[in-house]
């Protein structure tokens, strides 16, 4: 199945209050697994940048000054998402700024069906704990050193790694015995030859030439452990 894990970055948090996009990343997943593909653009929000807003992911007026404007990617974004399922963390931002971008320049929206919240799946799976991202790659060891500031296309490679562990980890689809067997029967029959003959016993005693060999070898060795624990009555010892 083919999915899309993306992460956006905003001039503030409401866009009914005319706040906008200013970066998406997205990143393609076919069956759980990264094929490489991305898409990531920064935008021109076409108004100025608060500053609560660019201390989180550091994105200037000056640095967006000269990006294309969100109409001018429309296309080249939705042919990269396709129809394929949208995974973000607290999906339903992400999802609102992405839908009034796309009502601004006259297409249609993306259908909430197709949204996957990782966000509602970590509280479903870790109740009680920390859920922010940066919380979630703590828990499933996933490297996030190079997340200085926020950034959408590292945020989506981060979450992609976090999505998978959320659902299944790397053993997702591997077919595992729901349940040993009790019992293992072993037939005797089954360890002989095929026709069922008792095999006769191989002989394993020396050959006189090998006993003699080890006698010449053991009259070598000075004062030999075994003879200190030898019966002076016995016959070897009165010998």
């Amino acid at each position: 199945m083919r999915e899309i894990v993306f992460d956006t970055e905003t001039t503030g948090l409401s866009p009914a209050a005319g706040d906008r996009m200013v970066e998406i990343g997205c990143i393609e997943m076919v069956g759980r697994v990264e094929t490489g593909r991305h898409f990531h653009c920064y935008f021109n929000p076409e108004r100025s940048m608060p500053s609560e807003a660019e201390a989180v992911h550091g994105l200037s007026d000056i640095f967006l000054s000269d990006k294309p404007r969100f109409a001018d990617k429309a296309e080249e974004l939705l042919e990269f998402i396709g129809d394929a399922p949208l995974v973000a963390h607290n999906a339903s931002f992400d999802f609102g700024f992405l839908n009034n971008e796309l009502e601004r320049c006259g297409r249609g929206n993306v259908c909430m069906t197709r949204m996957v919240d990782t966000l509602v799946l970590a509280r479903s799976r870790h109740p009680g704990a920390k859920h922010s991202l940066d919380a979630l790659c703590t828990r499933y060891g996933v490297d996030r050193s190079q997340r200085v500031k926020h950034g959408a296309l590292l945020d989506a490679q981060l979450l992609a790694q976090v999505y998978i562990e959320l659902t299944g980890g790397r053993q997702i689809g591997l077919g595992l015995v729901a349940e040993a067997p009790s019992s293992v029967t072993i037939s005797v029959t089954n360890l002989g030859p095929a026709t069922g003959a008792v095999r006769e016993a191989r002989p394993h005693a020396a050959t006189p030439e090998e006993l003699a060999r080890h006698r010449t070898f053991v009259a070598k060795i000075a004062n030999p452990l075994w003879d200190r624990f030898i019966d002076p009555t016995s016959e070897r010892g009165a010998a």
